[in-house]
């Protein structure tokens, strides 16, 4: 029984990354400069870390493939939100980078026909 938990989770782990993949070569098409995936700290995780101009966007994907509990850009919670701000500021002060012009971003990735939807600024630091 066990097995089939780690096996699901180590599923969903291989969905994120193929459509983090496909998130960061959209962002790309739109100008943006992709500075790392999966940036990893205490706080937990942001899918991608990339520059637009002269932001520093730190960006959650989401994909659905269905709208059954919501649309993909619906499943970014208050929660989500905080612990993504978090990361944000952990990745400021370890790169140094703590004045920079910040802003946070969500890609939503739906259905079959995996149609992309970004949403910039999607969301304010929250504490």
């Amino acid at each position: 029984m066990t097995g089939s938990i780690y096996s699901r989770t180590s599923g969903r782990r291989q969905t994120g990354a193929v459509y983090e993949k496909k998130a960061g070569a959209y962002l790309e098409e739109q100008g943006y400069v992709i500075l790392q995936y999966n940036y990893r700290c205490r706080a937990g995780e942001v899918d991608i870390v990339a520059r637009d101009g002269s932001f520093l966007v730190f960006c959650e994907v989401k994909y659905r493939r269905t709208a059954g509990k919501g649309g993909a850009l619906d499943a970014v919670t208050c929660g989500k939100q905080r612990t993504i701000s978090k990361c944000a500021l952990f990745y400021l002060m370890e790169h140094h980078l703590t004045g920079a012009a910040c802003r946070f971003d969500v890609v939503g990735i739906e259905g079959a026909a995996e149609k992309i939807t970004l949403v910039k600024g999607a969301f304010e630091y929250e504490e």
